[in-house]
């Protein structure tokens, strides 16, 4: 038996699942959906095995808009964002108790200029940025530690502008560029 791609839809990861979870409730909050609509298409997302699973739960619902502002948030534990994964023009990160960690050195951006705001309680920030990028951090303020930044030598800054702002309680950010 010979294997045809397309045969079988790829399964689907957290980041699909939780993608999919964020573009029911902004239809939601945009009016498009009702509430039973919404809870009926979240059961479906939730349930997904596939990919054709997520695209029938996400079927009528108009396409994401990669520019607009996405927020990451925890009460306590890790909040992690690596490999593959979009990065919306304004990314905010929330957490009152734990350890942020941003790989944006295999992320896709769609913008030329992407804005981070940190709003962090305890615990610190690694921040890992394409080797081209232009790191910005006029607007972050930290109340424990100094932030870690240095730029890379020799570095084009022909990538990404990646503005870092707001405000970190007890904890450090540090931030690097990749090696390659």
């Amino acid at each position: 038996m010979t294997f045809v791609p397309g045969d079988r839809s790829p399964a689907i990861g957290d980041v699909d699942r939780d993608t999919a979870v964020r573009r029911v409730q902004e239809a939601y909050t945009d009016g498009i959906l009702t509430h039973e609509e919404m809870d009926a298409r979240l059961h479906q997302v939730l349930s997904a095995r596939t990919r054709r699973d997520l695209e029938l739960a996400l079927k009528s619902l108009p396409a994401p808009d990669p520019g607009r502002s996405a927020t990451i948030g925890a009460a306590s534990g890790r909040i992690s964002r690596v490999g593959v994964w979009r990065v919306p023009r304004k990314l905010k990160v929330h957490s009152a108790f734990g350890r942020v960690r941003l790989d944006l050195t295999r992320a896709i951006f769609e913008h030329q200029e992407v804005d981070i705001e940190l709003k962090l309680g305890t615990g610190g920030a690694k921040i890992r940025v394409p080797r081209n990028a232009i790191v910005e951090l006029e607007g972050l303020h930290t109340t424990w530690k100094d932030s870690q930044y240095k730029p890379p030598r020799g570095s084009t800054g022909t990538g990404p502008r990646i503005r870092i702002s707001g405000a970190v309680g007890f904890g450090k950010v540090r931030i690097r560029h990749a090696r390659w």
